[in-house]
């Protein structure tokens, strides 16, 4: 049986930042989904939930021996900590936007 879930009931995430670069690192808790998350949080789909946010490209990373995707986004922090008028000026909310997206796994019986 398949279900869809925000990737939240999932994975966790945590995200980091160099200048106008956000970097956000997503795992897996279970080695069972991370198929399912690799397959369809792709860079181009983070690209168009962070749509307005992720100016620039997006990057996937995969850490596959540790269930793990990282994505750097560039232009996405509005010039950076030192420059940004912006609340979340370091991005650590960018990591819980990406944990909305919703993904379809399966569910054991």
């Amino acid at each position: 049986m398949k279900r869809i879930v925000p990737l939240r009931e999932i994975a966790s995430a945590r995200a980091a930042d160099t200048g106008n670069v956000s970097n956000v690192a997503v795992w897996a808790y279970s080695p069972r989904d991370y198929p399912a998350i690799k397959a369809q949080v792709t860079a181009e789909r983070v690209k168009a939930h962070m749509v307005g946010l992720a100016k620039g490209k997006v990057e996937r990373f995969e850490l596959d021996a540790l269930g793990c995707l990282n994505f750097v986004m560039q232009d996405a922090l509005e010039g950076g900590v030192r420059q940004s008028l912006n609340l979340d000026a370091d991005g650590k909310s960018f990591s819980f936007l990406i944990l909305s997206i919703d993904v379809e796994i399966v569910v054991e019986q």
